[in-house]
């Protein structure tokens, strides 16, 4: 841009507006402009029209405000509603919690005391037991303290008379031959009485005879008297065999005879003994095996 130019545009900046307030230059410059801008009244018409839109515009979006309101109102009052229910709900499963850990804290005390009760039960019977089993068990020690008591008492009375008998095979040697001489013994019967008389005599003990009659031949195979000596010693049952001598057979017969009479009279004897000064040795072992005491000579005589 030259000079000119701009010295042209600097004063037409200044003095361009008090030109325009001239009342020539203002009306050529209306009439220049008129078509290009409106007219007083149309403006203020528009103006009006404008003002009428806003206000219309205001209306409605008021309208549509109360509206938007009015249902955040209803909004507010259902979700009000939902809330005071669903409190209402919460307090009512809040209650019924309450009720229910109410009503199990109730069962657990009722089964708890159940189960305290039960145990009280339980130890009362384990105590009564218990109570019981130490009764037994000292009753079982005074029978059994009685019964060895009266083990004892029988083992003496055995042993008391095992040294009668002891007494009577040492003496019976010396006698026999005195009572062959004396009355001449010569038969079975002899010895046996002859023996018997010993016993009574010089041991405080009484033999007797016993004849039982075995129709159904149990001892012999056949029906026939059976003869058997017991001795009877403070209340003890004795069964012997008196003879002058025994063989395996004798032996054998013996046992027969003390199991018929065993059989016969219900009741089981003490003791088995054979007296005899002549026994032989297949008689001897049968005598082990069966359990009966073989008084031959004293000094051999075992202790019972």
């Amino acid at each position: 841009m030259d000079m000119d130019t701009a010295v042209l545009k600097a004063a037409m900046r200044r003095e361009l507006p008090q030109l325009l307030e001239e009342e020539p230059v203002k009306e050529s410059v209306i009439k220049a402009t008129q078509g290009l801008y409106a007219d007083q009244q149309k403006t203020e018409d528009r103006f009006l029209m404008m003002m009428e839109e806003l206000r219309r515009d205001r209306e409605e979006n008021a309208r549509k405000w109360e509206e938007q309101n009015k249902k955040w109102e209803e909004w507010n009052r259902k979700w009000e509603e939902e809330k005071a229910e669903d409190r209402r709900k919460w307090e009512n499963w809040r209650k019924e919690w309450e009720e229910w850990k109410a009503e199990d804290r109730r069962k657990w005390e009722e089964q708890n005391k159940k189960w305290e009760e039960w145990k009280a039960e339980d130890r009362r019977k384990w105590e009564n037991w218990r109570k019981e089993w130490e009764e037994w068990k000292a009753e079982d020690r005074r029978k059994w303290e009685e019964q060895n008591k009266k083990w004892e008492e029988n083992n003496k009375r055995f042993y008391e008379v095992h040294e009668e008998i002891m007494k009577m095979a040492d003496k019976l040697d010396r006698k026999l031959s005195a009572i062959g001489a004396r009355w001449g013994m010569q038969s079975e019967m002899a010895f046996r009485n002859a023996l018997a008389g010993i016993l009574e005599e010089n041991f405080g003990v009484k033999v007797l005879n016993i004849r039982d009659y075995d129709d159904t031949g149990e001892v012999f195979g056949r029906p026939d008297q059976v003869e058997l000596d017991i001795i009877i010693k403070n209340g003890m049952l004795i069964i012997c065999e008196l003879k002058s001598s025994m063989s395996k057979g004798d032996m054998y017969a013996f046992e027969r005879k003390v199991r018929f009479y065993e059989k016969r009279h219900q009741r089981k004897a003490d003791s088995l003994i054979v007296i005899s000064p002549m026994v032989d040795d297949k008689a001897m072992s049968v005598a082990r095996e069966l359990g009966i005491r073989v008084y031959s000579d004293s000094t051999e005589v075992d202790s019972l």
